[in-house]
């Protein structure tokens, strides 16, 4: 639902074999599959969860290879499955283990992507001068060189800040949003719906509605292109819409220091919609991008835990909805660089009905 990734598999757990870790709270009977891309914890539904619980309880107990605090402990299994144990922790320590190694992650990623960028940076201009170097001088006084290095550099530059950074599925379309979109996203204050998230984004595709010379005019029973740039959200829509949006604006990740304090945020509200609501209130018109981190990481989990509550609630057919609308974002991610007849071949070969 999150990241699209798989959750690996294991041989240890006969009664559950999906997941390389596996969290588990054997006096709550929750077990939780985490993911080891985005290391989100998602709580597993399912009616034969106490077999699992039971068998990763006794594994726990046997394996030699664990350590424990009083209230979370880790096992790694012969077969490379590592085991979580929940027992009775405060509300810190369990913020701790659930989104520390998520945010950290995202810390060292967007360390490694700054040190590369800039090393291939300097080797592009490296190269440029060596080229640069080769070419006589009556060229440049001739005119033949239009550009130079930098130049190209400038225009590779603006191409990839300005490159699609997430895909957001919203009333049968989807919203297209830049790294300098998502900076624009911002939170308002509303006495009706407590809070509207402003999302500007690229012209999108809806349906039965058309864009001619800046006016908007309704097309029955086709798809056509709609001139848009920004859309408000509130209620559930604005939540969905968040939880896509803040792994991309909190992808910075974050240090232990402010997870906590992210965790002090946390517990001021009920919920994930109160938070938004009490944020957007304190801050009337802000730009997410524009909060502070500890705040923003808050709305964040308050989104995670939120899901987790409506599904311990049993309200499995809107998580279920969500995640085959997640499916189909998925997909347009996928092929949208395959060549038309690449698509219809796959399909072929899958057996797709025409």
């Amino acid at each position: 639902m999150f990241c699209h990734e798989s959750l690996g598999s294991n041989e240890a757990i006969e009664h559950f074999p999906v997941g390389r870790r596996l969290a588990f709270d054997a006096a709550k009977g929750r077990l939780w599959a985490v993911c080891r891309a985005c290391e989100r914890w998602n709580l597993t539904p399912l009616e034969e969860r106490w077999e699992a619980i039971e068998e990763c309880e006794r594994l726990f107990r046997d394996t030699k290879l664990r350590v424990s605090t009083e209230n979370i402990g880790l096992a790694r299994l012969k077969d490379g499955t590592t085991l979580v144990r929940v027992g009775h922790p405060q509300r810190p320590e369990m913020a701790a283990w659930r989104y520390g190694d998520q945010f950290h992650r995202r810390r060292l990623k967007r360390t490694a992507v700054v040190v590369a960028g800039a090393a291939v940076a300097a080797a592009g201009y490296a190269a440029a001068d060596g080229l640069f170097a080769l070419i006589p001088p009556a060229w440049f006084a001739g005119g033949f060189l239009i550009a130079g290095g930098s130049g190209l550099g400038s225009v590779a530059a603006m191409r990839f800040r300005h490159r699609i950074a997430v895909r957001i599925p919203v009333r049968g379309a989807v919203l297209k949003l830049s790294g300098p979109m998502l900076r624009r996203v911002t939170l308002h204050s509303n006495e009706a719906q407590g809070f509207v998230l402003e999302v500007p984004h690229q012209p999108v595709i809806w349906p039965g509605e058309a864009s001619v010379r800046g006016a908007r005019v309704i097309v029955p029973g086709r798809l056509v292109a709609v001139d848009q740039a920004r859309i408000l959200l509130h209620g559930d829509e604005a939540l969905r819409a968040a939880r896509h949006l803040f792994p991309r604006i909190n992808r910075s990740g974050a240090a232990s220091g402010e997870i906590a304090d992210a965790v002090q945020v946390l517990e001021t509200a009920r919920s994930a919609e109160q938070l938004f609501g009490h944020t957007a209130f304190a801050n009337r018109s802000a730009e997410i991008s524009a909060l502070p981190s500890p705040l923003r990481l808050a709305l964040e989990m308050s989104l995670h835990e939120d899901d987790e509550r409506r599904a311990l609630e049993g309200e499995l057919s809107a998580l279920e909805a969500r995640w085959r609308e997640a499916e189909e974002v998925a997909a347009i991610s996928d092929d949208m660089f395959l060549p038309r007849g690449v698509s219809a071949m796959l399909g072929r070969l899958r057996g797709d009905s025409e």
